[in-house]
């Protein structure tokens, strides 16, 4: 469920659409459709495929054409809104799985360059100052909007982004249009701070309460916290903040016996329950500093070895050191090595990637302790409060079952990285050959050459470009990935380089399309979801086109895929969305390309990322006109 927005998808024609207005579209139904069939093509013989043809003309002509009018009529009366925003944070909100490797990903910052600033301290100091900085700039309604520029010598500019900070909100869109730049939806923004997913039985509740001007910080397993923000709002000093942040590393407690923390591992109906036990047995108060604190600070005591333990570390811990329900936790290690761990229900990774790129740059530049600076001489075993938790024999036996479940699952779970070092980006585009598609052609041959299918594959795109935008699904599975995969993993001797160069240029054109489409609101999946969203709340018979196994089978996601690019970002990982599937996380650099992938074991992420690693080589071997070695 890793959503990051894609950077340079937007060209002109896409936009153009998007200024004509603000929300997002509704695809026509029969648009909606072709765009189903045609990523299905690849994945079904013809036999299933001529089914799935059927069922798709039933739904277009008969069910599905009352429910999308319906729809659409919906959506009229609630411009206010998206059509998918309500649906969205119901299917996230009603998921009664474990949020964590189920929803929450990671995105881990890269070392600050001065190196004695990695200290644990003062890292933590720094990064705590900059993400209330950012808090205070977001509040102050003074925070640029994260724009698209189309003719960036005119707009991304000093005086344009002057500008556009006094202009009113609603307005923002048509003065951002006369110099040809986008701002995108920041509703999300909000629940990044002082919020948290609240388990309620069938269906959680998000809740944000920004009166409230503490940290949490969670050290071994223990809770405390402090004021970050004074009476009149204003950033407690950064020498008082480094203090408190200093005595809260000198307690030498030993871990509690029962971690409170794997509460929020359990499945949301048992942690509901459990939720409840605490809140009657005399943990009310205590439980609302947690829910209400700006977000949560994690101090682990242990370096990080390399990137794969980085990987799980940030992913899922030991499970006793996070508030897994908090909109993010900022996890950051004995050696400075830190990430932002986040909740998914509340948003997507724009609005996250953001407060990481804003914190990272804010951090380095304007450093609000060095390592030399002094700790305030200040009172922090007054300021500093330790939270402690009153639990009785059903509570404890509740920690102990979530901490069994939670080991079992996490056992399970491998991680493994490769940085492709021989080009990137920049040696791509000089190809004429998009870089996302060539990373999406890669993972299709290397599961051909794997397992020897073509299979679901999902790659996350940001609707941001409208009001209230959540994500779109790009179908990388394509009947050209499908040729050209199979071109190169089952008879590369049969084809010439320059065939070869000819079907991977397909791929690109074939993929940019599907990239724009998505972007522009115009793919099927998030469509179809809310037809089907819609049937249920009328109590309406499911179609037949749901209960087709081939609409199972597309949404049974093998190959969940999420990219994200940023200076700032280190490495970032989720875990597989179905059991049998690899969760792949990676990045086209300018000049290499990094990609981290999870399994359970019914999958082989090492043997996987060998097979990334040889059709990456395959297809700049191609590019550069070599044979290709079988």
């Amino acid at each position: 469920m890793w959503t990051v927005l894609l950077f340079g998808i937007y060209t002109e024609g896409i936009l153009y659409k998007a200024k004509m207005k603000t929300w997002l579209p509704i695809p026509k139904l029969e648009a909606t459709i072709k765009r189903y069939l045609r990523a299905q093509k690849p994945l079904l013989d013809d036999g299933q495929f001529r089914k799935t043809e059927q069922f798709c003309k039933s739904f277009e002509n008969g069910i599905g054409k009352e429910l999308h009018e319906q729809l659409v009529a919906q959506d009229k009366q609630n411009k206010h809104t998206s059509y998918i925003s309500g649906p969205w944070f119901d299917m996230y909100l009603s998921a009664r799985d474990s949020i964590v490797l189920n929803f929450n990903p990671f995105m881990a910052f890269n070392p600050d360059p001065k190196s004695e600033y990695n200290d644990q301290l003062t890292r933590a100091t720094n990064m705590t100052v900059s993400a209330i900085r950012f808090l205070k700039t977001l509040r102050a309604g003074l925070l640029e909007p994260e724009v698209f520029h189309l003719n960036p010598a005119r707009s991304d500019t000093d005086t344009f982004k002057k500008l556009i900070r006094f202009v009113p909100s609603s307005l923002s869109w048509y003065g951002a249009y006369l110099v040809n730049a986008y701002p995108l939806d920041m509703s999300q923004y909000f629940r990044l701070f002082n919020s948290t997913r609240l388990p309620r039985p069938i269906r959680d509740e998000l809740v944000t309460d920004e009166k409230a001007r503490h940290l949490l910080v969670l050290r071994k397993g223990h809770f405390y916290v402090f004021d970050v923000l004074d009476q009149d709002g204003n950033i407690v000093s950064a020498s008082e903040i480094q203090a408190h942040l200093k005595y809260i590393l000198s307690d030498n407690s030993p871990a509690p016996a029962f971690p409170l923390a794997y509460l929020t591992t359990e499945n949301r109906d048992v942690w509901a329950e459990l939720r409840q036990k605490l809140v009657s047995g005399g943990n009310e108060e205590t439980l609302r500093k947690v829910d209400s604190a700006v977000f949560c600070l994690c101090l682990d005591d242990f370096p990080m070895k390399d990137l794969v333990h980085l990987s799980h570390n940030m992913l899922h811990g030991d499970g006793t050191n996070r508030w897994f329900d908090k909109s993010f936790n900022l996890i950051i290690a004995k050696d400075g090595a830190a990430a932002l761990h986040f909740e998914h229900a509340w948003g997507d990774g724009v609005a996250v990637l953001r407060l990481l790129n804003e914190m990272f740059k804010d951090s380095i530049q304007a450093p609000a302790v060095s390592p030399q600076s002094q700790p305030a001489r200040t009172d922090s075993p007054a300021a500093v409060q330790k939270l402690n938790f009153k639990l009785n024999d059903a509570l404890k036996t509740g920690i102990s079952t979530a901490k069994e479940k939670f080991d079992a699952i996490v056992k399970t779970l491998t991680i493994n990285f490769i940085q492709f070092r021989r080009g990137g980006k920049e040696f791509l585009k000089k190809q004429k050959l998009s870089p996302d598609s060539v990373a999406q052609l890669a993972f299709q041959m290397a599961f051909l050459r794997q397992y020897g299918q073509t299979v679901a594959t999902y790659e996350s795109c940001s609707t941001a470009a409208f009001k209230h935008g959540r994500t779109e699904t790009i179908r990388p599975a394509s009947i050209f990935t499908k040729r050209c995969s199979e071109a190169f993993v089952r008879e590369p001797s049969q084809h010439s380089t320059g065939e070869l160069q000819q079907m991977m240029a397909e791929c690109s054109k074939y993929h940019g399309q599907l990239t724009k489409e998505a972007a522009m609101g115009q793919g099927f999946d998030r469509h179809l979801f809310a037809l089907r969203y819609l049937a249920a709340a009328k109590g309406i018979v499911l179609p037949e086109l749901y209960l087709d196994p081939a609409y199972g089978q597309i949404n049974h996601n093998i190959l969940s895929t999420s990219t994200l690019s940023s200076p700032a970002v280190n490495i970032g990982g989720f875990a597989p969305v179905v059991p049998d599937g690899f969760g792949i996380a990676y990045a086209v650099h300018d000049n290499w390309i990094g990609c981290n992938v999870s399994s359970y074991p019914g999958r082989n992420a090492r043997e996987f990322l060998q097979c990334v690693e040889k059709a990456l080589e395959d297809i700049f071997d191609a590019i550069e006109g070599k044979c290709i070695k079988t």
